[in-house]
This record gives structure tokens, sequence and C-alpha cells, in this order.
């Protein structure tokens, strides 16, 4: 693609990685087949290649952003899909980027686009004010439908019937290994720790089980990725920053062999923080961490050998052995494997390029894992998006829901709280975190959506808490 930037404008680092990305663009339109947005809408303006056009004549004509231009990127998932796709490697997340970054500095929204945004940077990356405010949602769900907005509604019906106790085992602190093969450090998170506090407790188990001493370092905390992706660059760098230097603290201290992010969405920014900060004086940090950060399923694959001894729990009963597929007819032995739909998260299987990890891990353990069609669909979560644009967000989950209920599976896994959340609301099958499964089948506890059907275990479960 051909483009007019001046000399001037080039001198901005990002203009100048913007130009690089809007080269590479050949129009050939491939990304079009794989945006969600575009097959829900119907519209060229919401593929990766209209918006790709919106974005350069913002840029190169250097104006404000205009209501048109700001509602189409707006309804961009950042699932990156379009990235998977492209033929010319034409990086789309760092050029959505930089124009959100553009519309946040001189776009001024409607007075209730800028109260809902500026309330979800203040809530959702803070675990404790986001705990206050799914509770407040918990008591004011009777009342949704006097709601006038729709977005409102959609945060209201967000929060969990239940909202899981605060777990100590986030808090700053070091597990020791049973065998230490490792040292890796834990990123929390935020918006997880409020919704689910399982899968840290899973994580954790389930690494010092196998061998890496878990450290939770002290100041780390969100990493920056739900402001990262409206636009708030100094806010979500503030909060990156914090764990550049945590972390390199425990590098320059005990030493860190791997930075392990059990939320994939984080994942996907941590593992960009080099090219966040390549033009600030924590380039060097930031770049160390970006090389150590590893989702948690990277990790597992060296940790849990294919002759590990497993445990691999079994299928519950269901209607008799009728409508059980005859592969999963129960043996001697008892039920057969528990068969398990794996969601592969967009930040993951797009953003990260990590798609066959998660699935050979569950198959390693003995469980049988099917997938959706068309699993290279968003289901819809995307951040803060289905509390954004409900209206879209919940066409994605309707379909994603129906592929993965196609399968008939006993349960759903996949690596993102966002996911998990988005389409554990439309779906009675059990959704859990694949490191749930893992540390079931290898001497946890059964994670809790299931317990009521799992058989129970033979051996102890570990108590972090003590």
């Amino acid at each position: 693609m051909q483009t007019t930037f001046t000399p001037e404008q080039l001198a901005d680092p990002d203009t100048k990685r913007s130009n690089e990305i809007l080269r590479a663009c050949v129009h050939c339109g491939f990304c079009t087949a794989t945006c969600p947005t575009y097959q829900v809408l119907g519209d060229e303006l919401d593929s990766p290649r209209g918006r790709i056009y919106l974005i350069k004549d913002m840029l190169e004509s250097g104006r404000d952003a205009d209501a048109k231009t700001v509602k189409h990127i707006d309804r961009c998932l950042s699932c990156l899909a379009c990235m998977t796709t492209c033929p010319s490697g034409v990086h789309y997340m760092h050029l959505v980027d930089h124009a959100r970054a553009h519309i946040e500095r001189t776009y001024r929204r409607p007075p209730v686009d800028r109260l809902l945004r500026w309330t979800l940077a203040r809530i959702l990356p803070y675990p404790g004010r986001f705990r206050l405010a799914l509770l407040g949602a918990k008591i004011g769900r009777p009342f949704a439908w006097l709601m006038p907005d729709a977005r409102l509604r959609a945060m209201i019906a967000m929060a969990p019937r239940t909202i899981p106790p605060v777990s100590r085992n986030d808090d700053p602190q070091t597990f020791p290994a049973r065998d230490r093969k490792m040292r890796v450090a834990l990123m929390t998170g935020c918006a997880q720790k409020a919704l689910n506090t399982d899968i840290n407790d899973a994580t954790i188990r389930l690494l010092t089980r196998l061998g890496a001493e878990v450290v939770v370092a002290k100041g780390a905390g969100c990493c920056g990725a739900l402001t990262h992706h409206m636009g708030k660059a100094d806010e979500s760098h503030g909060f990156a920053a914090r764990n550049i230097e945590a972390w390199s603290a425990e590098m320059a201290g005990a030493g860190l062999d791997a930075i392990v992010v059990n939320t994939s969405g984080c994942g996907t920014t941590i593992k960009d923080y080099g090219h966040m900060f390549r033009n600030d004086p924590l380039a060097d940090k930031a770049a160390k961490v970006s090389a150590l950060a590893k989702d948690v399923s990277e990790v597992l694959l060296d940790l849990l050998p294919a002759d590990h001894p497993f445990e691999t729990p079994l299928r519950p009963a269901r209607d008799g052995v009728g409508g059980i597929p005859t592969e999963h007819v129960p043996t001697a032995e008892g039920q057969g494997p528990l068969r398990v739909a794996y969601h592969a998260a967009c930040s993951l299987q797009h953003g990260q390029q990590i798609k066959a990890a998660p699935k050979e891990l569950l198959k390693r353990a003995g469980f049988t894992v099917v997938e959706p069609a068309d699993a290279h669909l968003c289901c819809g979560s995307a951040g803060t998006y289905n509390l954004m644009q409900p209206e879209i967000a919940n066409e994605l989950k309707r379909r994603k829901v129906a592929t993965l209920e196609a399968r008939d599976p006993d349960v759903i896994a996949a690596g993102n709280i966002g996911c998990m959340m988005q389409i554990g609301g439309g779906t009675p099958v059990p959704v859990v975190h694949t490191v749930e499964l893992l540390d079931w089948a290898t001497g946890g506890p059964v994670p809790p959506v299931l317990a009521a059907k799992a058989p129970p275990r033979r051996d102890p479960v570990p108590d972090l808490t003590g």
C-alpha cells in the first residue's frame, strides 16, 4: 500500500511503525474471510482491510478522529485472526493500537461513553474495586431491565452468581517446588483474581507439583491490557512499568526461568512490552521481560512429559450408555475419558500463535479432546468488548456456544478468563481453565464446577495456604 507520510510525521516512532505496517498491506482481502465482525455485520469498514483504510486516512491527514472512524475501530475485537490469515505479515495489532491511542487523544466521545470507559478503567484493573462492583451488580441484577443502556445491562449481567472469596495465594510470596527444576514468576492478573480464584490456585499446585518454584512478585499487578485496548496509553504503560520493575527485581535476585501467564489476553500484552517500551528508559528491562513471558501451556509442555503418571478423570454417566459415542462407552474399569471441547482463545492462537500446546497437554493427560467448527473465530469477549459492544458480542457468543455444544462435551476448556466468562454465560456445559483439568489429572482437586459429577480423588490435595 502506498503511503504519503511527511518526514515530520515519520519522526514520530508510532507513526513510523504504522507506516511500515500500512506499506506491507497489498489489499488482498484474505483477512475479511476470518474477521468475526465482518461476518456478523457484512460491512467492508468492519473488516481489517476497511479499518486499515480508515486508519491510513486518519493518520496521513494528521486530522483528529471523526465519529465514522471511531465507530468502526471501536467495533474491532482485536482478536487478531487477520494477522494469522494475512499472507503479507501485516502487523495489524500495532496499527490498531496506534489508532486507538490517537482516537483517545483527539476525539471527544459522548458523555455517557466517556463515563462508561472511565468507570471501566478505574475498576477492572483493581481487584478490590472490581469485587465491590461485582457485588453491586449482583444486588442490582433484578433491576437490570430498568437500565436504559444495553452496555449497563451487559455490565450487570457479567457478575457471577457467586463471588469467590479472596485467595491469599495471590499475595506476594514464594511457593517451593517438590523437586525444583526451575523458578518462575506467576502473573496473577487483576480481573481474574476477582472473578475466579481457582485458576491461580490450580496453576500454583500444578507448577510446584511438577518441579517449578513459583514466586508471586511484590509490586506486580494488572498487565495494562484493559486500558491499552481503550487507547489509554499512559495508564496502560503505568501498569506495565510496575510489572517490569517487579519482575526485573526477581531476575536480579534469585533469578527467573520464565514469567508464567495463565490469562492469554495478558500474555499477548506482556510479550509486547518490548515494543511498547522500545523508546523508553525501561526498554532493556521490558525486552527481557517479554523474552521470559510464557503462556502456562508453553512451560507445562516441558514440565509434563507424555509418560507422566496421570490419573485421568472419567466422564460422568449421562442418561445411560445410549447417548454416549462408542469410543466413550464405559469400560470394565469405569467410565470413558472425559470429553473436553477445547476453545482456542484468540489472544492465544492468534496473538501468541500458540495452537497445539494446550490440546497436546490435555491429550497427554488422557482426555478426549474435540474442537468446534470455526475454531479460529472469536467468542466475543475481547477484554471489555462484550461490555462496550454487547449486541455484536452476544451474537458471536451465540455462534461460539452453538459450535461448542455441537461436539457434545462434558466440559469446555479455555485458557483465558474473559472467554470462560463469556462462554459460560451462554451454556449449561461447565467451563474450566485448561490448568484446572491438568491439575486434577495429576493429583489436584476436582474443579469446583465439576465437583458434583466427578469421582473422588484417591490422593491428598496439596494445601497452598498452610
